[in-house]
């Protein structure tokens, strides 16, 4: 297999993961092998054929391939087309226009044909196979036009189908392009171009106007506009100045700016983009599943049908010849290709088109959770609210000054990232406290930091660390307590903003049918229940571990029918990940963004109610095209059976029906 480049969307059979894994000629797709050698190739081509989704969707054939395809269907239909016209106006020789129109037959359907075989072999029957039988059944009928005519309706199809799912990719494709190959490097005061992913964390890199940011980092030099849009989906620029954090794929304006980077190219923005939507398709929907599950049993049930067909009328009314025609035009009526196609191409466009706006669902399972979820939990610092926290003020309980307070506070706090701790080291600073060496730090999720200073073992975290006797000290809104040797010194309390689309958004989805809105936060009743009653939200469970949000989600999905998890932190981690489907917030934390299923990629809330505006959309459009074709197919075999439905009017439901379900899928890309 030839050599490509490897952009970052992968063939989609769910176990190509890096280079070599798609350098191998044969992969594994679901059980299956895809024995065609251009699944993957340079372009970042992303669809990869497995036996129960027909030939179409290993759609990666060069231009060249397509042009010749498309000349010999137009030769095969020039010669069917004389073959009939001479037929019908000199009196020509049966065996002359057979010869004519296997010869139109084999030039326009080589390639089904030989397809239709080997799946036959492998016992693995699909529309090809089901093909291959009515044309070669309908030559030794003398059917000759007929044969020549349903294989080339079936080839122009195919086509049509063909260049359908190839605009489609190449709209998905697109997002490739948002993540720059090349970084111009800093080196001993001289720019080096180098290769994106050379580019280590804390390296200068210099990025020019209008050009796209290789790598995430922080503006240390310059001023410009920075357009976020295939970040984000955010069409308004934002200003980019010193300390301006800035993501690989979001453009450069018109300034030239110099950016330390804070993240490999591996794990920057444009690359985590590109993963979530290349590995959407290893997560497949129910839907899906019943498609593969369904082409599987389908196939033979009608194979055994259209050989009822031919035989139990023969055997009471005879004339074999009569009903094993009507028996081929059931046989290719009923070919799954318009469900086993449209289905499949609605998740992957539709997973393409809300990547667009800075939406990123991992697989169409989660496509489906989104579609039907009736209760929506959210973390409150840095989801519902805005997770700027700032220190209000600082409050003495025992001997120790305000100030000894902020800095043993700040210093045992030092190595932490918690929001919290961020905001006291920065109170601290502001006030030129002087920060103590601290020994024996130690922190644990939901109780805080414990270290030893200057001799003394102290405590800080929140109103759990407090005997009932403490608790009856604190008349104010401490919410930070500072123990020295096991008594209570003094309280820090802290402020946060809700974010302003929090109300608007909550209310949007109150609309679209969730029954219950809550919150799983780890702070106090009474300011847990003042950001509730601003956002919206409907229950709320405060003063709770990170062991006790994953109870509280459990008992939430045992009760409703879906649930979605929206938070940003690390601790939000294992709430995540067992929601029916777990959103994180922004391109911030790694934990969050593996745990998830979804992403929100410009790190508010803005984007959920269209996140669940387009998993609906896409779930409405697999049932109608399911319902559509069914019905469709039903009608025609119905029609078959009775003697009214030709074998063109079959090949016409099965390729001209996947055809509108094709076009009505892709619209989901728009």
């Amino acid at each position: 297999m030839e050599d490509f480049k490897v952009t970052g969307i992968h063939c989609g059979c769910g176990n190509c993961h890096n280079d070599d894994d798609c350098k191998t000629e044969k992969h594994s797709h679901n059980g299956d092998c895809c024995e065609h050698h251009n699944c993957c190739n340079g372009e970042g081509n992303s669809h990869c054929c497995n036996d129960e989704h027909s030939h179409n969707y290993c759609d990666d054939e060069e231009e060249p391939h397509s042009k010749l395809k498309g000349i010999l269907l137009g030769v095969s239909a020039v010669i069917t087309a004389l073959s009939v016209i001479l037929h019908l106006t000199v009196d020509f020789s049966p065996v002359v226009i057979g010869i004519a129109c296997g010869v139109a037959t084999v030039l326009a359907g080589n390639e089904i044909f030989l397809k239709g075989i080997k799946s036959a072999i492998r016992l693995k029957l699909d529309e090809t196979t089901l093909l291959t039988i009515a044309v070669i059944a309908a030559f030794c009928l003398g059917e000759f036009t007929e044969a020549a005519l349903v294989t080339i309706l079936f080839c122009f199809g195919e086509l049509l189908e063909d260049i359908a799912v190839s605009r489609s990719k190449k709209n998905i494709e697109t997002l490739a392009q948002i993540r720059p190959d090349k970084a111009i490097l800093i080196e001993n005061g001289k720019a080096v171009e180098v290769p994106a992913e050379n580019v280590k964390i804390g390296s200068t890199i210099l990025v020019r106007p209008y050009e796209r940011i290789p790598v995430d980092g922080t503006i240390v030099q310059g001023n410009s506009s920075i357009d976020t849009s295939a970040i984000t989906g955010e069409s308004v620029p934002v200003d980019g100045t010193k300390g301006t954090e800035v993501m690989s794929g979001m453009q450069n304006g018109e300034g030239v700016i110099k950016v330390v980077t804070t993240k490999t190219a591996e794990n920057s923005a444009a690359s985590r983009i590109l993963k979530i939507v290349g590995e959407s398709q290893k997560n497949k929907g129910e839907s899906e599943k019943f498609i593969t599950r369904f082409a599987r049993v389908y196939t033979p049930i009608v194979i055994v049908i259209s050989v009822l067909v031919a035989v139990v009328p023969t055997l009471i009314l005879g004339d074999f010849s009569l009903w094993l025609y009507r028996a081929l035009v059931c046989l290719v009526a009923s070919c799954p290709c318009a469900i086993v196609i449209s289905v499949p191409l609605a998740y992957f466009a539709g997973i393409g088109g809300a990547s667009k706006k800075g939406v990123m669902i991992k697989g169409g399972k989660y496509v489906e959770a989104l579609s039907k979820a009736d209760c929506f939990v959210f973390d409150k610092t840095g989801t519902l609210t805005t997770g700027k926290i700032k220190v209000g003020s600082v409050t003495a309980f025992g001997d120790m000054s305000e100030e000894q307070i902020l800095s043993y506070c700040a210093s045992a706090e030092e190595y932490s990232t918690h929001p919290i701790a961020l905001a006291i080291k920065t109170k601290a600073k502001e006030s030129n406290v002087a920060v103590i060496k601290a020994d024996n730090i130690t922190e644990k999720a939901g109780h805080g930091v414990s270290a030893e200073i200057e001799g003394k073992k102290i405590s800080v975290g929140g109103i759990g660390l407090l005997t009932n006797d403490d608790k009856d000290k604190v008349k104010d809104n401490s919410s930070v307590f500072l123990i020295v040797n096991g008594k209570l010194q003094g309280g820090i309390t802290v402020t946060d903003t809700i974010r302003k689309e929090s109300r608007e958004v909550l209310d949007r989805l109150k609309g679209m049918g969730a029954n219950q809105l809550v919150m799983l936060t780890g702070d106090r009743e009474d300011k847990a229940k003042n950001i509730a009653d601003l956002a919206g939200i409907t229950t709320v469970y405060s003063n709770l571990l990170p062991d006790e949000k994953v109870s509280r989600m459990e008992e939430l999905r045992k009760c409703h029918t879906s649930t979605v998890f929206v938070g940003d932190g690390i601790n939000d981690a294992p709430v995540i990940a067992l929601a029916d489907c777990g959103v994180a917030m922004g391109l911030g934390s790694d934990a969050a963004i593996e745990a998830s299923d979804a992403v929100l990629a410009d790190g508010t809330l803005k984007q959920l109610p269209f996140m669940v505006k387009i998993s609906r959309k896409i779930m409405s459009t697999i049932k109608a095209n399911i319902t559509f074709a069914l019905a469709v197919k039903a009608l025609v075999i119905a029609l078959a059976v009775v003697g009214i439905a030709p074998m063109w009017l079959g090949v016409l439901s099965d390729t001209g029906l996947s055809m509108i379900c094709i076009l009505y899928s892709m619209r989901l890309l728009k």
